[in-house]
């Protein structure tokens, strides 16, 4: 009985080890054997356990494949498909690897082949072995040799390019790696668009629909991809561009390998470079191509120049007319531009430098990487068909070439980022010189077009002097000053207002008439003998703008015209007195209501011109408002581009709080708004900053990252401050930040009796300790 009992036990063990077998989902190991099976429940994971390999079912559907996805993050993002026009339909599958070394997914019900895997040679390997890697490649070599795999996962690219594959071509094989679009998040199996490097001509990446070309990125120019001005190396990684008798391909790799991050090209034909935010639980879009729509592939026709900053955006370049002047005026750029004068190989025909472009399709162009700039204008004006050369690599001081022959399409302006492109025109354009035929025909066109002039002029001058009689009660050359005190403000295209009238108006500088004061000085509102109100600002008598200094400004606002300015009806200068006479704005200023959605600019006092490339400079008069300038510009007069950086950060902080700056003290730490903020941030509490009154109706994700961008451009040092054009990216992404050093006009923590022992002097925040050195104006 005993015996019994005790075989009755080991029957027992032995059956639940079968049962515990047969419910195991992983393998212990990384590699596949020859004739071992991966079933539907089972997964492969890569040494470090970056990535898994498995059957998956996408999104709602209910289809299963064998994919590649990231093991350490908690949202299962699939990176690569094997079957992906092929799905199964059930359970009864299975992956494995053959003596040849191919990999092959089966029914297991019916027998038949779902999907396999190539091999170049069809001939028995020795000792295949299938090996799931870290860098998420699946590969099959022979007795695990790495380097020269078999068959390998990464030359079948599907809608992602991780870390370190090669997207674009290997000429000794003819093997292109290019990337597809799923259908749907729901289907994997080829979509509509792919993303690819066009090897016919110079080697440039596109986007297609089908067979439609959506975008174009446009020719590595040795820095970066021409159509592609603002992509640079950053902290999390870095590219490069390979072209050589071998390969040309497009690469990118890990700087912090703790970063996961992936180029996909979606369903829809974006371009996405995607990161992972583990704090969020998603992947955050950190840049995208297809951003507007001078994006849009060949938009403005041949010879016609795409610029998103103007409307219509389209234009022909200089040199170039509208091929159909009718369509071009609806808008219809279609058929695009043609030369002024056109070509008929002259040998006086030469070449004109147009800058800050991204260069034309280079399907139908030809390049040389060694010859010099010189010698590739030789080549292309020996040949008629050739319509344009430029350097094929701008690094360093530039080299190869690039020539272009035929019509010139997709080409767009950059704002100071673009490249170089040198066209062929007539010797009649490059003089700035016409046909006697044209010259007959402009001559009396031109005098023409003088006696209109002419007569705008005058009638110009009367209507000017009408409108000031209007305007001031008064005529234009009614004044009670002197005329040696006028100081030569004849000069001035602008309405000259009497001392007296704006005296009535104001009530004799009432201080009932008193709407505020800046750092120009005082602002009074006023009322003319018509009825019309007015603002006036008048220069405080402590300024030391000159009247140079004040007749430069006026000059400057009189020429300008925007919605966000206020408008300039005139000024008034007698003696000492100086004042600017504007429209009156019912709504208050930007202390008051922080955006009321038409904040209005109403003098240039703080601007500082720069000359060609200067950055910085130095000033020995320091002007202007408590609290907004940077501590270098405060404290040693030197102003540079990071100036008004540090200002916008201010600001920023100022509308999530809703707290000026100046005059802020923290009860805690006793520090101005920006060292509030700064500790704040550093124990992790940046959402005490956001004012109460916000409610629970903001977007909270965006405020936080408006306050971290308000501290990177509020950091003491001006070259750890970003530029604006940065700040505008930071802000309109969701990528990662970088962390923000100690601010400007920030002492830390204070004990509460250092603080009481000032009390004789009165408490004064940071930015007030530098401000014995400025000026009022």
């Amino acid at each position: 009985m005993e015996d019994r009992r005790m075989i009755m036990t080991k029957l027992m063990f032995c059956i639940l080890l079968v049962v515990h077998g047969s419910i195991n989902y992983t393998f212990a190991a990384h590699t596949l054997f020859v004739n071992q099976t991966l079933r539907h429940n089972e997964t492969i994971i890569s040494p470090q356990e970056n990535f898994e390999l498995g059957f998956f079912s996408p999104g709602n559907s209910l289809n299963l494949y064998v994919g590649i996805w990231y093991k350490k993050i908690s949202l299962r993002t699939v990176v690569w498909v094997a079957n992906r026009n092929t799905p199964l339909t059930d359970t009864s599958v299975e992956l494995t690897l053959t003596l040849q070394g191919v990999l092959i997914i089966r029914n297991t019900t019916t027998g038949s082949i779902i999907w396999y895997s190539t091999n170049s040679s069809l001939t028995s390997v020795k000792n295949p072995v299938g090996q799931l890697l870290d860098t998420g490649n699946f590969i099959v070599s022979e007795e695990g040799d790495m380097i020269n795999p078999i068959w390998q996962s990464f030359d079948f690219l599907t809608d992602t390019l991780l870390p370190g594959v090669k997207l674009g071509w290997n000429l000794v094989t003819g093997k292109e790696r290019r990337l597809t679009s799923w259908k749907s998040d729901d289907d994997p199996a080829f979509g509509e668009y792919s993303y690819s490097i066009d090897k016919n001509g110079y080697p440039q990446s596109i986007i297609k629909e089908g067979q439609n070309i959506t975008f174009r990125g446009g020719p590595w120019n040795g820095v970066r991809y021409t159509g592609s001005p603002n992509m640079k190396p950053n902290w999390f990684y870095n590219f490069t561009f390979v072209l050589d008798e071998r390969e040309i391909y497009y690469q990118y790799n890990l700087v912090d390998p703790s970063v996961f991050t992936r180029l996909v090209i979606q369903e829809s034909g974006h371009l996405e470079r995607l990161l992972w935010i583990d704090g969020q639980n998603k992947w955050s879009v950190f840049l995208s191509r297809l951003t507007d729509r001078c994006d849009q592939y060949d938009e403005c026709g041949s010879f016609g120049s795409c610029n998103i900053n103007k409307s219509p955006i389209c234009e022909c370049l200089k040199g170039f007319e509208p091929t159909s002047a009718d369509q071009w005026r609806i808008t219809d750029w279609s058929q695009g531009c043609r030369h002024t004068i056109p070509l008929d190989c002259d040998p006086s025909e030469g070449f004109k430098k147009y800058t800050n472009l991204k260069l034309p399709d280079t399907r139908e162009s030809w390049y040389n990487q060694t010859m010099t700039l010189m010698e590739c204008e030789k080549m292309c004006k020996s040949n008629c068909s050739c319509t344009a050369y430029t350097h094929s690599n701008i690094s360093g001081t530039g080299s190869g070439c690039l020539l272009w022959f035929g019509n010139l399409t997709d080409i767009r302006m950059f704002v100071g980022n673009g490249d170089t492109l040198y066209i062929r025109l007539s010797a009649s354009e490059l003089d700035g010189k016409r046909s006697w035929r044209r010259v007959r025909v402009i001559i009396p066109m031109a005098f023409a077009v003088l006696v209109l002039i002419a007569s705008i002029c005058i009638f110009y001058r009367f209507n000017k002097r009408k409108q000031q009689q209007l305007v001031t009660g008064r005529p234009r050359n009614e004044s009670t000053h002197d005329p040696e005190d006028r100081n030569g403000d004849e000069d001035l295209e602008l309405p000259q207002f009497s001392l007296p009238t704006i005296l009535a108006a104001t009530n004799n500088f009432s201080m009932s008439a008193k709407l505020g004061e800046g750092g120009f000085g005082p602002v009074y509102k006023g009322v003319l003998e018509n009825g019309h109100e007015i603002a006036v600002k008048r220069l405080a008598t402590t300024s030391t703008q000159g009247l140079h200094e004040f007749k430069n400004e006026v000059i400057l606002i009189s020429k300008l015209q925007h919605r966000n300015l206020v408008k300039l009806l005139g000024c008034c200068i007698e003696g000492a007195e100086k004042m600017l006479i504007y429209e009156y704005m019912p709504n208050k200023g930007l202390d008051s209501f922080i955006f009321d959605m038409n904040p209005k600019i109403s003098d240039f006092g703080m601007a500082r011109t720069f000359g060609g490339n200067q950055i910085e400079g130095n000033t020995t008069k320091v002007v202007g408002t408590y609290g907004y300038m940077a501590p270098e510009y405060a404290g040693d007069g030197i102003f540079s581009i990071k100036s008004d950086v540090y200002s916008f950060g201010v600001l920023v902080l100022e509308i999530v709080s809703g707290k000026r700056n100046r005059g802020f003290l923290s009860s805690e730490h006793y520090n101005n708004l920006i060292g509030h903020a700064w500790v704040l941030y550093n124990e992790g509490k940046s959402v005490q900053l956001v004012a109460k009154c916000l409610g629970k109706t903001i977007n909270l994700a965006q405020v936080l990252r408006s306050i971290h961008v308000g501290l990177l451009c509020v950091q003491r040092q001006p070259e750890d401050r970003p530029t604006m054009s940065l700040v505008i990216m930071m802000l309109a992404s969701e990528g990662p930040l970088p962390s923000p050093k100690e601010p400007g006009f920030y002492v830390g923590n204070m004990k509460q009796d250092a603080i009481q022992s000032s009390s004789s002097y009165g408490i004064s925040s940071n930015n007030e300790l530098s401000i014995s050195m400025l000026q009022g104006r």
